[in-house]
């Protein structure tokens, strides 16, 4: 257990900023952030409704929360976004970069537009990110990162080719931060779920998707958050990239 945190709040006294945090995987994270002491930061691009309920609810259960809105498809956005919370609530300790679009289209529909905006927000976001906190985690000896990837890394997935490239591209990022950073006691990882019913991202029918999945239904945020902290709690861990898919690809 880090210096400070406690059995109840493995996070007691850390700044934790979540992308994408206005609903669905994010939101859940946020909530359980929050539980184990940390004061998080609610990003999100456009549902500021959604995003202030989920501070709201963190402020309702004794934590300390801020919603703070972006377009992560410009390159100012990440650093803004981090520069407000520090200003607002101290350096962050923890970074989750879940913020995501996931348009579906064939090869032939992708435009070099479509391409970018994919692959600025779901990769060259969570890159600029990281570029911005981790020297601070470093000099504190402190620091968790955890990339949201997808299924589709793996397998190339149905969305589209821009998204299963972003995604991979995560992967290697992964890699290649946490050999660099773990002997400052910073952690990188990627979490890859696939196929989460309250996302608003199922790339099909619900029903059909189902068929796919060998536990026999779709995931749910929650477990996504569950693994999520699980991960960013393990301070031996670092550098791994680990998938919640119901067992749609064993590896």
């Amino acid at each position: 257990m880090e210096a400070g945190a406690t059995a109840g709040e493995p996070f007691g006294g850390r700044v934790a900023l979540v992308t994408g945090g206005s609903g669905g995987i994010g939101r859940a994270l946020c909530e359980r952030l929050a539980a184990a002491g940390a004061a998080v930061a609610v990003g999100y691009s456009e549902n500021t409704a959604p995003a202030e309920a989920t501070v709201t609810a963190i402020v309702a259960s004794g934590g300390r929360g801020i919603a703070v809105q972006g377009d992560l498809g410009l390159p100012e956005t990440p650093g803004l976004l981090v520069e407000r919370v520090e200003q607002a609530l101290g350096p962050i300790d923890i970074l989750v970069a879940n913020a995501g679009i996931a348009p579906r289209q064939t090869l032939e529909e992708i435009d070099v537009e479509d391409w970018d905006r994919v692959v600025d927000v779901n990769l060259r976001a969570p890159f600029l990110l990281a570029q911005r906190v981790l020297p601070g985690m470093r000099e504190r000896r402190y620091g968790r990162i955890l990339f949201v990837s997808s299924l589709a890394a793996f397998t190339g997935g149905i969305v589209g080719p821009h998204y299963a490239a972003a995604k991979s591209g995560l992967h290697g990022l992964t890699h290649f931060l946490a050999a660099r950073y773990a002997a400052d006691s910073v952690t990188v990882n990627t979490i890859a779920p696939a196929l989460v019913e309250d996302t608003g991202m199922l790339p099909g029918s619900p029903d059909e998707l189902r068929k796919i999945v060998p536990v026999g239904r779709l995931g749910r945020s929650a477990e996504v958050a569950d693994l999520a902290l699980a991960m960013l709690s393990n301070a031996y861990l670092t550098s791994k990239v680990i998938g919640l898919d119901g067992g749609i690809h064993p590896r």
